[in-house]
């Protein structure tokens, strides 16, 4: 744990809220860590534009990493919650263009640090971000276009 932000973010650093805002250095890491897939269910976005917001207003911070916890960057949306969605007319899903529209406007560099896949929304995350580096097996899509849903719509 790195003690920047601990003070500060310490509301991320819970298992209700599975982002944390860590630093090494001059550089922020925020680590999505929802197992089993780091899915972007219900506050992860939220979270996740908060932590790059802090980061970016942080004199000290010269760049932001964001990276997923486990096995895998972000995996993309969670599929009960979009099943939900689908069936419950008052249900909600996260507003993803507020979300990465503060990445790409960060006035500090975005790194996206891939490893496992990065699908769906997972892949717009990353694609929001300045630069992206991978690992070699990483595996990169937008699987719901078999559904029929355009990504990012």
């Amino acid at each position: 744990m790195y003690p920047r932000f601990n003070r500060a973010c310490s509301t991320y650093n819970t298992q209700l809220m599975p982002v944390r805002l860590e630093s090494e250095g001059d550089i922020a890491l925020v680590i999505i860590d929802n197992p089993p897939v780091n899915a972007l269910t219900a506050g992860i976005p939220e979270a996740l534009a908060d932590s790059v917001a802090k980061a970016a207003g942080d004199s000290a911070i010269g760049a932001i990493v964001v990276m997923g916890a486990g096995r895998t960057f972000i995996a993309g949306a969670d599929i009960a919650e979009l099943e939900q969605a689908a069936w419950d007319t008052n249900a909600s899903l996260p507003e993803m263009h507020d979300v990465l529209r503060t990445i790409e406007d960060a006035p500090k560099p975005v790194i996206m640090a891939l490893h496992g896949t990065a699908l769906g929304g997972g892949l717009e995350v990353a694609m929001a971000g300045h630069y992206r580096i991978a690992t070699a097996d990483a595996r990169l899509g937008q699987p719901e276009v078999n559904l029929g849903i355009i990504p990012g719509a």
